[in-house]
């Protein structure tokens, strides 16, 4: 009989160990992450009501078989009690990350109140008292959806009792944020959704951010940084040392030509604007000093509405290093510039690659961490919110591919933009267009003497346009060209780039 109990008993521990034991897998394997925090760090001033007052990205992965639904709670454990920031439940299992300042349809899900001021909506952490607080994020894996009556108002307390009994597993992720007496001082009343980020900086400690990005990239004997009360004016020639024009088919039949005087004005202390800014020029500089568009090249675009009729690498009008030469017979880029990037000393993903006019850096494909930016995650300008600098670009490998607008204001008269060759008096250089059927094996090279050609064919005949330094002037070219808009016709020309209007912006200290 005691072998019989013994046995019985011993079966029952082992079913409830494996019962405690798949309970725990299940537990271990739901996790919580964010591309801008880690348990157990800070959360980053950004996101709170000293910043702009928007939610933090966060993600979660691992939910156990069965989950039909998640629910979403921010809190804070106060001496006078649990606060808590935001609220969510009934999430479709096929939500698995919320982006900063989201918004759901009521097929995805359903928002409950905050704390502090009983919308439904974030509320930003703003404590008032001294030391450090810790919020917790956590996510519950339900197996059904919750069942609240419509004239209810949801708050914390009334959700987890609503979830308690069909809860599967839950992640949390604890991150914690100190005021100091100044953002005290000047926090909002009440908190603002869209509360402009205070200057992470003083204009010359943001002057030597920016230049030490372009000193740790390695460009420093060829790109020059000079800063002013406003302004950091990133100079340089905008002619890059990699291979340019190799792989272009959708040819304009332009050539890359070093500018003169050309300075990018990057803003010192950069404020989100009211609204988006697209320009029919440059949008910023990467950090080997050549200028970056959008993706088009049809000059202002649509953002809302991707147009692969001008799209410039679809065209066929982008070399193999990202850019291409415009009207100007200047060099730019309109996607990710790759071979500056493999030219660079710090390839990482922490590296900052260029800097848009408004003030905010651009990053590769991957978050600074190295982790992956998760689909839609980027806004409609290929930015996210960044808690350095408030804001950052992002390149990309689908459209937009690059900074697409300006989140930041921006001063539009300010900017630059390389202007064509002057004395063209028989307009040789002026109606030159990218050949209906594209061309063939086009070539760009530089001889032992000095000039310049790109080589190309098309339909069987053989074109180009070769540049080299003229006894007329220090920033002149004589140039020789058969091209197809002109009929293929041999043609010669001496053409100076002149000096561009913010040339005198580079001398201010």
């Amino acid at each position: 009989m005691n072998k019989i109990w013994i046995g019985a008993v011993t079966l029952l521990c082992s079913i409830l160990l494996s019962a405690c034991n798949d309970a725990s897998t299940q537990q271990s394997n739901f996790t919580i992450s964010s591309s801008v925090m880690q348990d157990g760090g800070a959360l980053p001033k950004i996101y709170t009501c000293d910043g702009d007052s928007i939610n933090p990205p966060i993600s979660w992965q691992g939910a156990p078989e069965g989950t039909q639904a998640y629910a979403v709670i921010m809190h804070h454990n106060a001496p006078e009690g649990v606060h808590w920031y935001l609220t969510l439940y009934n999430l479709a299992t096929d939500i698995t990350h919320l982006d900063s300042d989201f918004s759901l349809s009521k097929e995805q899900g359903q928002q409950g109140t905050n704390s502090v001021n009983q919308k439904t909506e974030y509320a930003p952490p703003c404590s008032k008292g001294p030391g450090e607080k810790a919020y917790t994020f956590t996510v519950y894996a339900l197996s059904e959806q919750v069942k609240i009556s419509d004239n209810t108002q949801v708050e914390r307390a009334n959700l987890l009792d609503a979830i308690k009994e069909i809860t599967l597993a839950s992640a949390e992720m604890t991150v914690t944020y100190q005021r100091n007496e100044t953002d005290q001082k000047h926090a909002p009343k009440p908190p603002v959704k869209n509360a402009q980020p205070a200057p992470q900086a003083n204009h010359t400690q943001r002057c030597q951010i920016i230049e030490n990005s372009i000193n740790q990239a390695g460009f420093a004997k060829s790109v020059q940084v000079t800063c002013d009360q406003e302004y950091a004016y990133v100079a340089s020639s905008t002619y890059p040392d990699h291979q340019m024009m190799t792989g272009i088919t959708g040819t304009n039949q332009q050539v890359p030509v070093p500018a003169l005087g050309y300075a990018a004005p990057i803003k010192l202390h950069p404020q989100k604007a009211t609204e988006i800014t697209t320009i029919d020029a440059a949008v910023g500089v990467a950090v080997n000093g050549v200028p970056i568009y959008d993706y088009s090249s049809q000059g202002e675009l649509s953002v809302e509405e991707y147009d692969p009729a001008h799209d410039t690498l679809t065209l066929g009008q982008l070399d193999i290093c990202g850019g291409h030469s415009g009207r100007g017979d200047d060099y730019h880029y309109h996607v990710s510039p790759t071979c500056m990037i493999d030219t660079m000393k710090n390839q990482g993903s922490d590296a900052i690659i260029g800097w848009g006019y408004d003030g905010y850096p651009l990053y590769g494909n991957e978050n600074p961490d190295g982790s992956t930016i998760t689909e839609g995650t980027l806004d409609v300008c290929n930015g996210q919110a960044d808690p350095e600098f408030g804001y950052r670009y992002h390149t990309s490998t689908k459209p937009p591919y690059i900074i697409q607008c300006l989140v930041g204001d921006v001063d539009t008269s300010q900017l630059p933009r390389v202007a064509p060759l002057s004395g063209d008096t028989q307009g040789i250089r002026a109606n030159l267009k990218p050949p209906a059927d594209g061309v063939d094996d086009l070539q760009y090279t530089t001889a032992e003497d000095g000039s310049r050609s790109m080589r190309y064919t098309y339909q069987g005949e053989s074109y180009f346009t070769t540049y080299r330094a003229s006894e007329q002037g220090e920033q002149c070219y004589d140039f020789e060209q058969k091209t197809i808009s002109n009929g293929g016709q041999i043609e010669h020309g001496t053409f100076c780039r002149d000096a561009q209007p913010n040339e005198q912006k580079v001398n201010h200290q």
